[in-house]
């Protein structure tokens, strides 16, 4: 199977503030070329042996996969977690259109 051009990436922040300017930051660099934020999920974990769970905020944006190790780089910069979450998803298909705007948005 051919790998996917373009992916979904999911970020978890714990405050909107944070959220925000991991947001801003990756758009302003042309990481992304969308970014949503969901507010308020309540997310379960395990984390140092026990289980814990937290009031977060989910980023969802959409990019190329060559650009994932920056966006990588770039989150933990910028993130309070000791291990934050930024994990891809492929983008299988969709709108043509929509594809081609996202090229042309980003580095």
């Amino acid at each position: 199977m051919e790998a996917a051009r373009y992916i979904v990436v999911l970020i978890t922040s714990d405050s909107i503030e944070e959220s925000d300017h991991i947001a801003r930051t990756l758009l302003e660099k042309k990481m992304v070329a969308c970014v949503n934020i969901v507010r308020g999920i309540d997310s379960f974990f395990w984390w140092q042996g026990r289980l814990d769970s937290a009031r977060e905020n989910l980023l969802i944006a959409k990019t190329k996969a060559s650009l994932l190790p920056e966006i990588v780089d770039a989150v933990r910069k910028r993130h309070s977690y000791d291990v934050p979450e930024v994990i891809a998803l492929p983008i299988i298909d969709g709108n043509r259109d929509y594809l081609e705007w996202l090229e042309q948005s980003l580095a």
